[in-house]
């Protein structure tokens, strides 16, 4: 079965989530990301609020490992949170400062009860603000998220109310998945991928 044309979950708290989301992500950018512009590592949500803050907190935790990748480039994290208010800014930064760039989005998002935990790829773009009923630009080539609570009502309230541990847990498999696919995927292309200091 082709892994492509279909969302892919993982069970965050499942103790092999780690490997299998991370082969997951390594398979669809060995096979979409064939291109040799820049990767966009694009992680949205917001600091202010826990079940929003998984983009934030992935770009915190891949900060100090991407910015010495070649052509890997990262915006987003807690100090510089992309939002639905600097979302449309960005993506026009991107197009004007990039030629061709691939992007990978990181989100969080509601869903199912018996889904909350689970993370998802797809190489479709991401749908920001839908969980929160809010119109906001498609971005990404590959979207990543995470379901962080519970959709159907009161999503503000529902978002402001997850568990943090929930989402840093998340956090942890989704960067270090990034980061074990990069190394793979850069290691079999026998290309160079760390900038000299």
């Amino acid at each position: 079965m082709n892994i492509f044309n279909k969302s892919n979950y993982i069970d965050s708290s499942s103790p092999f989530a780690l490997s299998k989301f991370s082969n997951l992500v390594f398979k669809y950018l060995s096979e979409e990301h064939t291109k040799n512009g820049d990767l966009i590592i694009l992680c949205i949500g917001t600091d202010r609020s826990t079940g929003d803050s998984l983009g934030p907190l992935v770009g915190h935790k891949l900060k100090p490992i991407i910015k010495n990748y070649k052509d890997v480039n990262l915006i987003g994290n807690l100090e510089n949170p992309i939002h639905a208010q600097n979302l449309q800014e960005t993506i026009d930064k991107i197009n004007h400062d990039y030629d061709n760039p691939f992007i990978l989005a990181i989100d969080s998002s509601l869903g199912k009860y018996d889904r909350i935990g689970y993370l998802s790829i797809k190489n479709s773009p991401l749908r920001p603000g839908s969980g929160v009923n809010k119109v906001l630009p498609s971005v990404g080539d590959i979207a990543i998220t995470g379901i962080v609570n519970v959709s159907g009502m009161m999503e503000f309230m529902v978002l402001q109310n997850t568990r943090l541990s929930l989402v840093m847990n998340m956090a942890d498999i989704i960067s270090k998945s990034i980061y074990l696919s990069l190394s793979r995927l850069y290691n079999e292309r026998k290309q160079p991928y760390i900038l000299e200091r």
